[in-house]
């Protein structure tokens, strides 16, 4: 066959004759401290073809993405990274015996006769990947979010005839969700409105000049007893054919696709059994406390990164019902952010620099003290800490300087075309709100600009 399969959370099956690549295999066990489970088994079949392929390529850090775990039961294969600034990705990867290579950027890499790929990396240690299978072409977006590279995927997916697009759509619960006010009010998450995904699915398709569209990246369930309650948020397949467009076709998310004869068939597997998992499984007791070597660690961890103080006055990890605040500023405080969190998740994650992986899993509670733009901790938190410091390596102020410095060399213009949309997105939410006919219109307007109007195929 030449083709395609789709199963676990965000795994693509390239085939040329044979199983040749496989895309971010999170197959067994758990991820953000055992928060997420997969709420299905990954038949036999495809676990075979899994151990078929030559190259494994991963997207980014995040463990439903990069799982160590269905790593070491596929060590003889090659694995496949984007060029990162950093290459923190290649050398954990590297040092844990594993055989990795970084691509080179934006360049079609030919892997078989009938395949080859394409990579692209952005600042967020983010990467895509574009895959031709015998001239026709897989855009593998995951959970990435567009850094300035979407033009480029725009003039490539112009080229070809009815494109697909593997990404996340979804109401918003893969990130930090649990949200409080300092008088420990719940703020409602974003995810609540539970907004058409239809809608989600027009507008990027329509962005990126896709017609098929095959839902990627949005399989887990909360299994740990105190993140269950974000189970509510979560988005069901049966939730993209909400308000989709005609003009679309929207396939199961597990299947076997033989381009050869432009036919599918559904992989249906078995749904895993609903769990609900004391947070004392997995190392997390919320009774435990910190003691003055943890506190030293946590705080080093913080003020290494430089660029907090410029924005957060202090921030508190509140462990085993101990306040342990860093300041970050001496006086004038005006926001303030406060983590209770269990003490070995938190140290886990100072010790490995993981920082995301507490924000993904929302058992750890997030109070805002001040004045926090859109009420989360984005920009001001967020990037600094889980992106560039952890991530990108780039801690102190002047590391972050060249740390953007590196990647605007990568394509000057599009990524100081990407900083003004940026920074016009910003101004929009928080002058005109997202809950707004204004919005919709700003967000018609983009599209228009931004839409190829080539219709040249091959």
């Amino acid at each position: 066959m030449i083709g395609f399969e789709t199963i676990g959370n965000a795994t693509i099956i390239c085939h040329d004759g044979k199983p040749i690549l496989a895309t971010d295999p999170w197959l067994t066990g758990s991820a953000y401290f055992g928060s997420w489970g997969l709420p299905y088994t990954i038949p036999e079949e495809q676990w075979g073809n899994l151990k078929k392929c030559e190259y494994i390529w991963l997207s980014h850090g995040h463990p439903d993405h990069i799982s160590v775990e269905s790593l070491d039961k596929l060590r003889d294969k090659k694995i496949l990274l984007a060029s990162h600034i950093s290459n923190r990705l290649q050398d954990d990867l590297s040092n844990l015996g594993f055989n990795v290579s970084s691509l080179e950027e934006r360049k079609w890499i030919k892997l078989t006769k009938n395949l080859s790929i394409l990579t692209v990396s952005d600042y967020f240690q983010d990467s895509i990947l574009l895959i031709n299978i015998n001239g026709h072409l897989l855009v593998n977006i995951n959970d990435a979010s567009n850094k300035g590279w979407g033009k480029f995927v725009q003039n490539i997916t112009k080229n070809f005839k009815n494109p697909f697009l593997f990404k996340l759509f979804s109401y918003g619960d893969a990130d930090m969700i649990n949200y409080f006010l300092e008088d420990g009010t719940r703020i409602p998450p974003k995810a609540s409105l539970k907004k058409p995904i239809g809608d989600q699915i027009n507008f990027w398709s329509r962005y990126y000049g896709t017609k098929s569209i095959v839902p990627s990246s949005c399989f887990h369930r909360y299994q740990r007893k105190d993140s269950s309650w974000a189970n509510q948020f979560t988005t069901n397949v049966s939730d993209y054919t909400n308000r989709l467009a005609p003009e679309f076709e929207l396939y199961p998310a597990f299947i076997r696709y033989n381009l050869e004869t432009n036919r599918f068939k559904e992989i249906n597997p078995k749904k895993n059994i609903a769990l609900s998992i004391d947070p004392t499984e997995f190392g997390d007791n919320w009774e435990d406390s910190l003691d003055s070597s943890d506190t030293n660690e946590v705080e080093q961890y913080i003020k290494k990164i430089e660029s907090l103080k410029d924005f957060i006055d202090f921030v508190n990890f509140r462990v085993g019902g101990k306040d342990n605040t860093i300041e970050l500023r001496t006086r004038n405080f005006k926001r303030g952010v406060t983590f209770e969190v269990p003490r070995g998740s938190l140290m886990t994650t100072v010790k490995y620099e993981i920082f995301d992986d507490l924000l993904i899993g929302n058992f750890m509670k997030t109070t805002l003290h001040g004045d926090w733009h859109n009420n989360n901790l984005y920009p001001y938190f967020t990037p600094y800490v889980a992106k560039y410091a952890d991530n990108g390596k780039a801690k102190t102020k002047t590391q972050l300087k060249n740390y953007l410095k590196q990647y605007r060399k990568k394509s000057p213009v599009e990524f100081i075309y990407h900083c003004f949309e940026r920074e016009s997105e910003e101004f929009v939410r928080k002058y005109i709100g997202t809950n707004t006919e204004a919005f919709e219109w700003a967000k018609k307007f983009y599209l228009l600009m931004n839409t190829s109007k080539s219709t040249d195929k091959v």
